[in-house]
């Protein structure tokens, strides 16, 4: 089956089938230039027939729930075949499409391009450092048109620079002269299975078998400060993970995990691996970095949520197909809801930081207004509507409010199993029913759809689930889903003194959040990162961008807008600004009557503590 020729004269792209394709692709990528920071990329296509060969560049990501591939940074495309160029043409709609003539008797072309990976965060993330770099497949490669990903298997080799190792999912079959060879996989694999790479390196086990590794890269060797008190939590993850989920969907499991100023930050899912990309100080620094460590939990726990069960529509059989995402509450929501969980279970926070993360969620929730007139079910598109850009009013747009807005739904059915079933049953037993692998050590991918959901959880505690969900997710509200909470025993409360969580939220992230007293947040230069829809500095016409200069007069610094805020607590509180926007400079006075508010949350008295519970580690 192929599309119709369009308008422009295009040849038709090949819709993908599911037949083996006759061959296996070869695939080299040369990343030694590490100073340009430049892939150079060939590969020997095997070719069936003369004719058109439509190649595609991946474009519909698993992880990115979007079409993100950065098409952008593809250059220098040559295809010959014996020696000879051949002409191709780039599709006129379907940019990532690139139709190459063949002529007959050719049974194999050589395709040859680079990748220019981002020098400057301006142009995208950055990938490549002095010390480390980060291998996508799918930005170095390119497939035939008309075959599903799991038929065309791919040969992929690798060659770095001198004195750097790699970690990789896939096994490696052979290495020397610094080019790594790794084990025959078909494309869906390939793409599923990144390489970071490095000078500074060290690979621990996590459980013990060793089936599951952290991999760490850092932009110095001193920034791999383990001791075995830092390792045991992420080891208690792995356990726990399996404790909640049941058996493990894969064979084997690499953690990859970067230190690093220069590399651009990442939490990405895969299959047998996880992206993540962290501060230089998460061992060094190991206490003021805290609010940062839920990263590895998230990553690993897709691997049962998100790789292994699937939303129907976000599985597709080749790059090119588009991903729906109607199912992203239950695959990031319920794993935003987890990686809280399993960070308290494992170690790596205390269960009081994971109550005032859970705090600082539902805080967010309730002020912000776009919930009015957007059912988070609309912010399932958000990756394909905004890649994840910065948005001028993210509290009144939204902007895949289904990772934090949908855990605190999971926690309301999870409280909820817990009251019906007289505290019998709980999300831990769907979790184990609904994700487990069939057969221990399987990576296959099976799919779900809601009323698959609707169906586990009646089985666990029988409650009109089709009428909450369509109300939770379909509908439109003035104020976030706490009732979860309140049954887990606990009320939001504001106080005038932060949180541990919220201290070390503000450290890590290098901001000043003063979301729920002025109704912004602000770095520690001044320049205003947000502002709350109908908050307090949105009434006095303050914007994202805007710089302040100086507070009540004083040159701008976070204690001096801090001071300023506390000082303002009144009847009649205002915090006098002078600010700069463009070339415009002016002085605004923002009403600030409550002084300080910081979330937390408090116990409700005599209410059983299911929250608690909940965090308590699984024996």
């Amino acid at each position: 089956m192929t599309e119709p020729e369009n308008a422009d004269g295009d040849s038709p792209v090949p819709a993908p089938e599911d037949v083996p394709f006759p061959g296996r692709i070869a695939l080299h990528v040369d990343a030694t230039d590490v100073t340009r920071r430049i892939f150079r990329v060939r590969e020997v296509i095997p070719v069936p027939k003369a004719g058109i060969l439509t190649l595609l560049f991946p474009e519909w990501l698993p992880g990115y729930h979007a079409p993100q591939a950065p098409i952008e940074l593809f250059a220098g495309l040559t295809v010959t075949a014996g020696g000879q160029p051949l002409s191709w043409k780039r599709h006129s709609i379907q940019v990532h499409a690139f139709h190459v003539d063949v002529p007959e008797g050719v049974r194999e072309v050589e395709a040859s391009f680079q990748f220019l990976s981002p020098t400057d965060s301006a142009q995208g993330r950055v990938i490549v450092g002095a010390e480390m770099l980060s291998l996508q497949w799918n930005t170095v490669l390119l497939y035939p048109a008309g075959y599903f990903a799991r038929q065309i298997p791919f040969n992929a080799s690798l060659t770095l620079p001198e004195g750097w190792q790699q970690a990789c999912a896939l096994a490696v079959t052979e290495g020397d002269g610094g080019t790594v060879r790794y084990e025959t996989a078909p494309l869906d694999v390939l793409v599923d299975s990144p390489v970071f790479a490095g000078r500074n390196f060290e690979r621990v086990a996590l459980d013990d078998a060793a089936q599951v590794h952290l991999n760490i890269f850092a932009d110095s060797a001193e920034q791999i400060a383990l001791t075995p008190e830092k390792i045991a939590p992420h080891r208690a993850v792995v356990a726990q993970a399996e404790k909640l989920f049941g058996a493990r969907p894969f064979d084997r499991y690499e953690v990859l995990f970067a230190l690093s100023e220069e590399i651009g930050s990442i939490g990405v899912e895969h299959h047998r691996s996880c992206e993540a990309v962290t501060l230089p100080t998460y061992f060094t620094d190991w206490e003021g970095s805290f609010s940062r460590r839920d990263t590895i939990p998230h990553e690993f726990i897709h691997a049962w949520n998100g790789k292994h069960r699937r939303g129907e529509d976000s599985w597709t059989p080749s790059f090119d197909r588009p991903i729906r995402n109607s199912l992203m509450w239950v695959y990031e929501g319920q794993t935003q809801y987890w990686d809280r969980i399993l960070c308290a279970r494992s170690g790596l926070w205390t269960p009081d930081w994971a109550m005032q993360a859970i705090a600082l969620t539902a805080a967010t929730h309730d002020a912000r207004a776009g919930s009015r007139w957007r059912p988070m079910s609309d912010t399932t598109r958000d990756p394909i509507i905004a890649a994840r850009a910065t948005l001028p009013w993210a509290s009144w747009q939204r902007s895949e409010d289904y990772y934090s807005e949908g855990s605190l739904v999971w926690l309301d059915v999870d409280t909820r199993i817990r009251a019906l079933t007289d505290d019998r049953r709980s999300l831990d037993d769907f979790a184990w029913q609904f994700f487990a692998a069939e057969e221990a050590g399987t990576c296959t991918t099976r799919t779900y759809t809601f009323d698959e959901v609707v169906v586990a959880l009646q089985d666990l505690a029988p409650f009109d689930w089709v009428r909450f969900f369509r109300d939770k997710i379909e509908g439109k509200h003035d104020d976030a889903p706490l009732q979860g909470l309140e049954r887990g025993g606990y009320r939001l409360v504001f106080r005038e003194e932060p949180s541990d969580y919220w201290r070390n939220s503000e450290k890590v992230a290098g901001n000043v959040n003063l979301m729920f007293s002025l109704g912004l947040t602000v770095d520690t230069e001044g320049k205003l990162e947000e502002v709350l829809w109908e908050g307090p500095a949105y009434d006095a016409a303050l914007t994202t961008g805007t710089t302040i200069l100086e507070v009540e007069g004083e040159s701008f610094s976070p204690d001096a807008v801090r001071s300023a805020v506390a000082r303002a607590k009144g009847a009649d509180g205002r915090v006098r600004l002078k600010v700069r926007a463009g070339r415009q400079q002016r002085t605004v006075e923002v009403a600030c009557t409550t002084g300080h508010r910081y979330p937390h949350l408090e116990p409700i008295a005599g209410a059983r503590p299911r929250l608690l519970e909940i965090l308590a580690p699984r024996s």
